[in-house]
C-alpha cells in the first residue's frame, strides 16, 4: 500500500450521526445519575468499611453505553458482565505475572484482555479499563487477587444492569437489552 493510500483512509467518509433529542437526554442523564449514585452509595456504606470497593473508573464508560446507547451491541448483558468479570481476571492474572514491571503488565493485561472478550464474544471497550485498573489500581486493589473480578467488578456490572433494565425500559421509545446472549 502506497502512504497516500494509506493516508487517505485516515481522512473517514461515514456521515456523522445525527443528534439526539431531549427526552434521549434525560433517560441517559437518569439512569446514569441512578446507577453511578447506586454503586457509590453501597461502596461506600458498605464495601468501603470492609476494604472493598464497588466502583470503579471504568464503569463511567459502561454507564455510556447502557444508559446513553442502549442498542449498541457493545451495551448488552452479556458483554457488559462478561467484559468486566473476564477482564477483570486478565488484568489481575497480567499483575501478579509481571507487576514487578508495570508497564509490561498493563500493555500485556488491556491486549490480552481484549484478545479474551473477542474470543468469548463479551467485547465491551470499558473492560480494557477494568484489566488495566486490576495492574495499576494501587495497593488496595492488589490486595483484592481475583476476588476483583468479582467485586467490584462483577457486583458493580450487576448494579448498572439492574439500573439499566428499570430506567431504560420507563420510556416508550428505550427498549433494554436487544438481547442477553
Amino acid at each position: 500500500m502506497k502512504i497516500k493510500e494509506y493516508l487517505s483512509k485516515m481522512k473517514g467518509g461515514a456521515k456523522s450521526p445525527p443528534g439526539v433529542g431531549l427526552t434521549e437526554l434525560l433517560w441517559s442523564w437518569l439512569g446514569s445519575a441512578i446507577g453511578i449514585g447506586i454503586c457509590g452509595y453501597i461502596s461506600s456504606e458498605y464495601f468501603e468499611p470492609r476494604d472493598l470497593t464497588l466502583i470503579i473508573g471504568s464503569f463511567g464508560a459502561s454507564a455510556v453505553l447502557v444508559y446513553g446507547a442502549v442498542k449498541s451491541p457493545l451495551a448488552q448483558p452479556r458483554n457488559l458482565l462478561g467484559g468486566h468479570v473476564i477482564s477483570g481476571l486478565v488484568g489481575v492474572a497480567a499483575y501478579q505475572l509481571f507487576g514487578e514491571t508495570i508497564w509490561l503488565a498493563a500493555a500485556i493485561g488491556v491486549s490480552l484482555a481484549i484478545v479474551a472478550m473477542l474470543l468469548t464474544a463479551t467485547l465491551h471497550p470499558p473492560g480494557g479499563a477494568t484489566a488495566l485498573i486490576a495492574v495499576i489500581g494501587g495497593e488496595k486493589i492488589h490486595n483484592l487477587g481475583f476476588l476483583y473480578a468479582l467485586v467490584p467488578a462483577g457486583a458493580g456490572a450487576t448494579v448498572l444492569l439492574i439500573i439499566a433494565l428499570i430506567v431504560n425500559n420507563l420510556s416508550r421509545n428505550r427498549k433494554y437489552p436487544e438481547y442477553w446472549f
